[in-house]
């Protein structure tokens, strides 16, 4: 059986010792720490599963509940810096106005629900998409239902697969990890065209 370290040594030892509860915190990690990535921690739950660890259900239960409770804490964070706030110093960043602000609030209050919903299943924004839930203060029990409902798909997904390859979990997080790489690419495009557009309008092009 190969012996693993680093992260990923880490992350099964502390699932092996603390068992469900250690899954939780590994996993809760991911939102407030987006460099732990769920596409490694989650495939890593389902081997620990396959190991005897715990259970395949209690992975799910416990990688869930972990995915809650760390997207709860970020929302808090805010709820924390509420919309007022949050407005004055998307008003202060260059190339950003408060109208700009406005509108993506407009926005959210008229999609918030798919926004976490489907949002949770998509690498970076996982972690980003609890904030204007709080921002703009979702209300909380709506916020925990879109949450978990997208957080319980995307851990099943990974999980699992985690669980069926066993030693060879690794295939997951090689492919998840392109799919990371194409939303990085959409999200510097979008950034790219939208700053170009800006300079143009300042400049009258």
């Amino acid at each position: 059986m190969t012996e693993l370290t680093g992260v990923a040594g880490w992350a099964v030892g502390l699932m092996e010792s603390l068992g469900g509860p250690g899954a939780a915190l590994v996993v809760g990690l991911d939102n407030l720490f987006p460099p732990l990535p769920s596409e490694l921690v989650l495939p890593l739950a389902g081997f620990a599963a396959g190991r005897g660890s715990f259970s395949l259900g209690a992975a799910l239960f416990w990688t869930t509940l972990g995915s809650v409770a760390g997207a709860v804490v970020v929302y808090l964070a805010g709820a924390l810096l509420g919309h007022d706030r949050m407005r004055r110093l998307a008003g202060r960043l260059p190339l950003v106005g408060t109208a700009d602000f406005d509108r993506t609030a407009a926005w959210f209050a008229k999609h918030g629900g798919k926004a976490v919903f489907f949002g949770r299943m998509i690498p970076v924004f996982r972690s980003l998409v609890s904030v204007p839930a709080g921002v703009e203060r979702m209300p909380f029990g709506r916020f925990l239902l879109f949450t978990t409902a997208g957080s319980l798909i995307w851990n099943t997904v990974f999980v699992v697969a985690g669980y069926l390859l066993g030693e060879n979990w690794p295939l997951v997080e090689r492919y998840a990890t392109f799919f990371q790489y194409v939303v990085f690419a959409g999200l510097t495009v979008a950034i790219g065209l939208f700053v170009v557009r800006r300079i143009k309008a300042r400049n009258g092009v």
